[in-house]
């Protein structure tokens, strides 16, 4: 988590267009939190709060990046990275995705960040249902319910297709399209549409 977020603070610092977040495994997204790490949860409250912030400090660098993040997902998809798929601002889902939460089976919670993200993403109902249940969703569910805004056969490939689409852009126009969609009632949006017609971009 550590590493992710220092990850995303210098892809912030650069000039990237898009970002695509993708397993380097194949056959799984991401499990989520290493339940090996858990043990010591048990025994020692300092490090339950470090866990914590570790974990929100990854998946918060994410959210913030100034460009859109394309989340690729191939295979399983557990836990906490359900979270991080939902700070990215599209998911594609291929043929072998499988979403699960699964803190109610560990008997354990999900942080309120993550349950509001969720909520906002697919409704207060599905939310429920799948934090509730902890029930595996195939990516033909996780795109009827909203949890993925695109079903594909491969993750990666379709991912790439849309950085490439969204890359030919001007770089400007879609970080401050990004900042209406993260903060619509924000200050500064309508300056900022009435100057883009006096940049030399347009």
């Amino acid at each position: 988590w550590e590493a992710l977020a220092e990850a995303a603070r210098a892809i912030a610092a650069s000039d990237a267009r898009a970002v695509i977040l993708r397993s380097a495994m194949p056959g799984i997204f991401s499990a989520g939190a290493d339940l090996a790490e858990f043990r010591q949860l048990v025994t020692d409250p300092a490090l339950r709060i470090r866990f914590r912030e570790a974990m929100a400090a990854g998946i918060e660098a994410v959210a913030a990046l100034p460009m859109p993040v394309i989340a690729a997902v191939d295979g399983g998809c557990f836990g906490a990275a359900v979270a991080l798929t939902l700070a990215c601002d599209i998911v594609v889902a291929g043929d072998e995705t499988v979403f699960a939460t699964t803190p109610a089976k560990l008997g354990i919670g999900y942080p309120a960040n993550d349950v509001a993200r969720l909520s906002r993403r697919v409704g207060e109902g599905q939310a429920a249902l799948m934090l509730f249940t902890g029930t595996r969703i195939d990516a033909d569910e996780a795109a009827r319910i909203g949890l993925a805004h695109r079903r594909v056969p491969h993750g990666q490939p379709a991912a790439h297709e849309l950085a490439n689409a969204i890359a030919a852009n001007v770089p400007q126009a879609v970080r401050g399209l990004k900042r209406v969609l993260r903060d619509p009632a924000g200050a500064g949006h309508a300056q900022a549409f009435d100057d883009a017609f006096g940049s030399p971009a347009f």
